[in-house]
């Protein structure tokens, strides 16, 4: 008798284990809700996490551009982008560290000089490399205006901006030096890829402030063409 009044109905045993069962279920499907919605580190995110980042770096770069980096808080950023303020940081720790990312989505200047070489003819070959670099700045022009503002008071982007000057800088001769097929001086190409490299940066620096007619370095193009075309034995 007394071990039957101690045992559970089985049917209320059963109905428990259903609740629970439901309860599991539910909590279950709200947490895939907000797998898809709050970052968590599940792969399930990858695809929710790619637009929200990417809707933090374009509300940055057009506000940055606006207003300053210094001006623009990060709770103007997030309600910019469209998010929460806690999860531009969980992108981004500290402001600062949107400038990095910002720095990176600069376009690639690296390319092939087999791309844009005509071999034995040094202006040619430099009119193509100009033009090609002139197209990836039109993709990014008012970042690449910004970057260059900003580098007075950030060390980290002139840092960056010196290497992608150096990088341009070995592009150029790498161009000149394919193109000129063994029949110019080192020295006058290493001259050659300065000038030609910090004109351009200059070029790019302030492209978002002026029109930028066609042919607008076709002097100095030609010029330095000129300058390293083998002079005759007198």
């Amino acid at each position: 008798m007394g071990d039957e009044l101690h045992r559970p109905d089985r049917r209320i045993v059963v109905r428990l284990d259903h609740r629970r069962l439901d309860r599991a279920r539910r909590r279950r499907g709200t947490a895939g809700r907000e797998r898809r919605t709050r970052p968590d580190g599940g792969a399930a995110l990858k695809r929710e996490e790619v637009p929200a980042k990417e809707r933090i770096l374009v509300a940055a770069e057009e506000l940055f551009a606006e207003s300053g980096f210094d001006a623009t808080p990060t709770s103007r950023i997030a309600e910019h982008a469209n998010v929460p303020k806690g999860l531009v940081h969980y992108y981004f720790r500290r402001k600062a560290d949107l400038l990095g990312a910002l720095i990176k989505r600069l376009p690639d200047e690296q390319i092939d000089p087999a791309l844009v070489v005509v071999p034995g003819d040094i202006a040619e070959s430099l009119r193509r490399l100009v033009s090609e670099l002139d197209a990836r700045l039109a993709r990014s022009r008012m970042l690449s205006h910004l970057l260059w503002r900003e580098a007075d008071t950030h060390r980290a982007i002139r840092r960056a901006l010196d290497d992608r000057f150096q990088r341009l800088v070995r592009q150029v001769r790498a161009v000149i030096l394919t193109a000129g097929e063994g029949g110019v001086a080192v020295d006058d190409v290493d001259s050659a890829a300065g000038l030609l490299a910090l004109a351009l940066s200059y070029r790019h620096s302030v492209a978002r402030h002026k029109d930028d007619p066609a042919g607008l370095m076709e002097p100095e193009l030609n010029f330095i063409a000129g300058a390293l075309m083998p002079r005759p034995a007198t």
